[in-house]
C-alpha cells in the first residue's frame, strides 16, 4: 500500500530516546523502500534535516547521508499548485497550512494512507486516511 510517510517517523528513526518508537520507525522506512511504496516530499526532508541539526544534533554529514537514503523513496515536490490546493484543503478543512501541506502531497501521490503521529488518526483526506504508527494496538 502506497504510504506518506510524514516527518515524525523520520526523526524517530535517529532518536535513541524512545527506543520502541526508533525501531517501529525503522522498520517503517525499511518495509516501504523494500517495496517501494513509501512516498516522501520536500518539506518533510526540509523538516527532518532542520530537527536532525537542530534538536537531535546530528552531524551535517550524517544528515547528509539520511538524505541521500531517503532520496531513493518517491518525493513530491512542493510545487505552487501543490501549495495552492494545501491553501485550499486548509480553509475548507480548518487543519494548519504545514498539516495541509503534508495532506495534499500524499493526495498528489495517490497515496492510501499517511503515516503520522501528529494528525488525527482515522481522518480521511480525499481518500487519503491517517494513521499513527506509534499508536498501541
Amino acid at each position: 500500500m502506497r504510504s506518506f510517510i510524514d516527518t515524525n517517523v523520520l526523526v524517530y528513526a535517529d532518536s535513541g530516546d524512545e527506543p520502541a518508537r526508533q525501531a517501529r520507525a525503522l522498520a517503517l522506512l525499511a518495509e516501504h523502500r523494500r517495496q517501494g511504496t513509501g512516498v516522501l516530499s520536500t518539506q518533510v526532508l526540509q523538516e527532518f534535516a532542520n530537527v536532525a541539526l537542530r534538536k537531535l544534533r546530528l552531524p551535517p554529514a550524517l544528515v547528509r547521508e539520511r538524505l541521500g537514503f531517503y532520496a531513493r523513496f518517491e518525493v513530491v515536490a512542493a510545487r505552487p499548485a501543490l501549495i495552492a490546493d494545501a491553501l485550499d484543503l486548509h480553509a475548507l478543512r480548518g487543519v494548519s497550512l504545514d498539516d495541509a501541506l503534508i495532506v495534499q502531497a500524499a493526495i498528489t501521490a495517490g497515496c492510501a494512507q499517511l503515516l503520522s503521529e501528529d494528525m488525527q488518526d482515522g481522518a480521511v483526506f480525499s481518500g487519503v486516511r491517517i494513521v499513527n504508527p506509534f499508536a498501541v494496538a
